[in-house]
């Protein structure tokens, strides 16, 4: 069923509210859980500049240690969500991602030599972003250079050409990584993980993320326009070179800061603006926002179950492929429906 454009920001508004109360239960929740009435206290204290009651435990717990990584999750889940459905719009494509272009693989790279070399999170995030935007580069380098009948095939396949190169360049720097101290760092980052992250790295990562999305809110109704042809949409008064150009540049700059903070985690940025637009229809201007709200709240919730299900910690990188792959599929069969 379509949310009707008229209902929309009720409908935010409401998901904000969720996402909030999600927020409040995350950081009650774990191996040292905090009662409501001290998690109020901190909240309000950390608020209004004041004190609180509650023991030193929960406060470190609370505003050092889940209030960071649930802010964090928060922002790369909207990040990585917002991205993928810029990018499936521009690419005018449903199955492009930050993943399957090979963007995410690029990102990987450079905030992996930033780990060799042992640089700062804002370091890594200017090399992860070189990385992402060389890889989107390359695929449309080869997509203007191989002209098949499939523009959409095309650059999928290039995608996944770039991502491999990327890939091979991520497993030769574990190869000559230290084994001792880089190559664990290396391998956990990969596999996605807000385990280690802290308030210094949300403070440098999340204003860069929330950055890149402002030309794609700001810049919504020109890229609604790019999922018509070139032709129709020049017609309609748009640059088509520079739009597209803009909004790869800060999909990749939000896939760059995400994955810059928490490693790669897949899965996020193709599977929710396919729930969004099965929610809200095809335009853009509407599933921008309900893609990041989507995102924030399934990665928020993917990493609160991380981190309470299990004595240790599951990597979110992992579960959300095992949720997104089943997830996808109904969605596709959802919307195979809906055509029909």
């Amino acid at each position: 069923m379509l949310i009707p454009s008229s209902r929309l920001p009720i409908t935010l508004a409401a998901g904000l509210a969720a996402l909030a109360a999600l927020a409040a239960l995350s950081l009650a929740l774990g191996s040292f859980p905090v009662a409501p009435r001290e998690l109020a206290t901190v909240l309000w204290a950390a608020l209004s500049g004041g004190t609180s009651d509650a023991s030193d435990n929960a406060r470190a717990i609370i505003l050092e240690v889940r209030g960071p990584r649930i802010v964090a999750a928060l922002a790369v889940g909207a990040a990585l969500a917002a991205a993928g459905a810029a990018y499936q719009n521009v690419f005018r494509n449903p199955l492009v991602s930050p993943d399957i272009l090979g963007v995410s693989s690029g990102c990987a790279l450079g905030a992996v030599l930033g780990i060799l070399a042992g640089l700062p999170t804002a370091a890594m995030q200017a090399l992860a972003f070189a990385g992402g935007l060389a890889a989107a580069g390359l695929v449309l380098a080869i997509g203007a250079l191989v002209r098949g009948r499939d523009r959409v095939l095309t650059l999928v396949l290039a995608g996944v050409v770039v991502g491999s190169l990327f890939s091979a360049g991520v497993a030769f720097a574990k190869a000559i990584a230290d084994p001792y101290n880089q190559l664990p760092s290396i391998t956990y980052w990969l596999l996605g993980s807000f385990g280690g992250v802290l308030p210094r790295d949300v403070a440098a990562a999340v204003p860069v993320m929330l950055l890149a999305l402002v030309p794609l809110a700001l810049m919504r109704w020109q890229v609604n326009v790019l999922a018509l042809p070139d032709d129709e949409a020049r017609a309609l008064g748009v640059n088509v070179a520079r739009t597209r150009l803009v909004v790869i540049v800060a999909a990749t700059l939000a896939t760059a800061a995400a994955v810059a903070i928490a490693g790669v985690i897949g899965w996020v940025g193709l599977v929710v603006p396919h729930a969004a637009r099965l929610l809200a229809g095809p335009g853009f201007a509407r599933v921008l926002p309900l893609s990041a709200l989507l995102g924030a709240a399934f990665l928020l919730a993917v990493d609160t179950l991380c981190r309470t299900l299990v004595p240790g910690e599951l990597p979110p990188g992992v579960v959300t492929a095992i949720v997104g792959t089943p997830a996808f599929i109904g969605l596709l069969a959802a919307s195979s429906r809906r055509a029909e």
